[in-house]
């Protein structure tokens, strides 16, 4: 395992070279002085506590006997103390407390045989080469003895000499990884290490195990949150047995699920007291205008609802409000939205009445929304001055509404239409609309939605909603 430097671990940027060197100035303990050598380090950077004017905390220090008072602290200075202990082999009893996993470690020629063992496999090398993922290799004590350079990467560090024989923690510069002698997965933190938790059960179990792991880290001097959908795999190499760690970085997608599930959340908070606010006033001052802030009040809040479940691809987590309602006033408002609408621009839309008129059972929110995406799916593959013709179908079990365009949709499309984020479109976020239609008409209303589609014939949708003699 090669030794790392103070300014390597703490990323001050105040090395020769460093980010800061140059506005703040050289780390006396990053050029040639007095300690060099010390602890095999370069220069003093592994005996930085000895010496005046480094910069830790955020602040220059100044003499040496304060320095090394305030340097008990440092998980940087712990760490030096902790392997020099070990490599003496004259650690105290304290090495050996642990709030979790086992802290001993392999000696430095067990951790060079388990190097060499796997730099000869061709199994693990085209595993490392090949899986674009984070992927590492831990011995049984849980340092690493191999990584990818995608891992390597993601750590910032171009010499994997740097990470053999660490513990992923460590690596990771986790907040916490130097708080106790046994270094990761000894802390009273580690009991709750999503990573932790799948490295020791897969290692007790001898079977694969997968948690999501969230690190607070230290990265280029400051503490970022990294979040890790981790799974350890026990493998045996040569008679001995090594885990097979694969890791995602979804920090992002972690952040967007949360900044999402705030939105909602607080949007739906103030669409609650527009609600009644809106009944309130329709109550104490009955009008037409008052009716229609009322009504579209609701709207807006079952939209949003909608807008909800389809973020999440979850139909189960959409509550219906079913009504009895006549499918001609279905649509009367269909054709009353699309009067204006921008896709309709030089194009035409034909509604054909129903008769005689049919009342069916349903949630008037997720009906419009499988109608409105059928339409805008016929307008959008439309030409100019083409029209779009809606009709209904009616049966004793169900009702269908049919949406029809001349334009044809090519064979190897239509396999996949009805697939979310499948779009024939470039923009990002498309491939929602018909996703949606089967979602909402299949899942929601129980319904049926499907096409066919001939270059004769043109292309039609057709949805059928089943008749319900009572709410559901």
């Amino acid at each position: 395992m090669k030794l790392e430097n103070c300014w390597e671990v703490m990323s001050c940027g105040r090395e020769p070279g460093g980010r800061n060197a140059e506005t703040i100035g050289f780390c006396p303990a990053s050029v040639p002085g007095e300690f060099d050598g010390v602890n095999g380090g370069l220069h003093a950077g592994r005996f930085c506590w000895t010496v005046a004017g480094t910069f830790c905390g955020g602040a220059p220090q100044g003499s040496d006997a304060q320095m090394h008072g305030s340097c008990h602290t440092c998980r940087f200075f712990r760490r030096v103390d902790r392997e020099k202990r070990l490599k003496s082999g004259s650690a105290p009893s304290d090495i050996g407390k642990t709030h979790f996993a086992t802290p001993q470690r392999a000696s430095d020629s067990e951790l060079a045989a388990e190097v060499k063992i796997l730099s000869g496999n061709p199994v693990v090398l085209g595993l490392l080469t090949s899986v674009r993922g984070l992927l590492a290799v831990l011995n049984e004590q849980r340092q690493i003895v191999a990584l990818n350079d995608t891992f390597l990467k993601m750590l910032g560090v171009d010499d994997v000499q740097r990470t053999l024989g660490l513990r992923p923690g460590e690596a990771l510069h986790c907040i916490h990884a130097e708080e106790e002698p046994g270094g990761c997965g000894t802390t009273r933190f580690c009991s709750t290490c999503g990573a932790a938790i799948a490295i020791v059960a897969s290692l007790g179990g001898d079977v694969p195990v997968e948690r999501t792991c969230a690190i607070k880290a230290k990265r280029d001097g400051r503490t970022v949150d990294i979040v890790l959908a981790v799974r350890s795999h026990p493998i045996d190499v040569a008679k001995k047995r090594f885990l097979l760690i694969l890791a995602q970085d979804i920090t992002e997608e972690e952040r967007r699920a949360a900044l999402e599930r705030t939105f909602f959340h607080d949007v739906n908070n103030m669409l609650t007291g527009l609600l009644q606010a809106s009944e309130l006033l329709e109550e104490t001052q009955p009008s037409e205008m008052t009716k229609l802030v009322a009504e579209t009040a609701q709207r807006l809040h079952r939209e949003v609802a909608i807008q909800n479940c389809l973020s999440r691809s979850h139909a189960g987590q959409y509550r219906p409000l079913w009504h009895a309602c006549p499918v001609g006033q279905v649509l009367e408002g269909l054709k009353r939205f699309f009067e204006h609408h921008p896709a309709t621009s030089r194009k035409h839309i034909e509604v054909l009445p129903c008769t005689p008129d049919v009342c069916i059972t349903t949630d008037v929110a997720a009906l419009s929304r499988v109608l409105h995406n059928m339409v805008t799916n016929a307008l959008e593959a439309s030409e100019e001055n083409d029209c779009v013709r809606v009709w209904v179908e009616t049966e004793a079990s169900h009702v269908t509404f049919c949406v029809w365009n001349r334009a044809a949709i090519l064979p190897e499309i239509g396999l996949r239409i009805f697939q979310r984020n499948f779009s024939t479109k470039a923009q990002a976020g498309r491939g929602i609309g018909t996703y949606s239609m089967k979602l909402f008409g299949e899942e929601v209303l129980g319904g049926q939605v499907g096409f066919t589609s001939t270059a004769d014939n043109g292309t039609t949708f057709r949805f059928a909603h089943p008749v319900r003699e009572q709410t559901p």
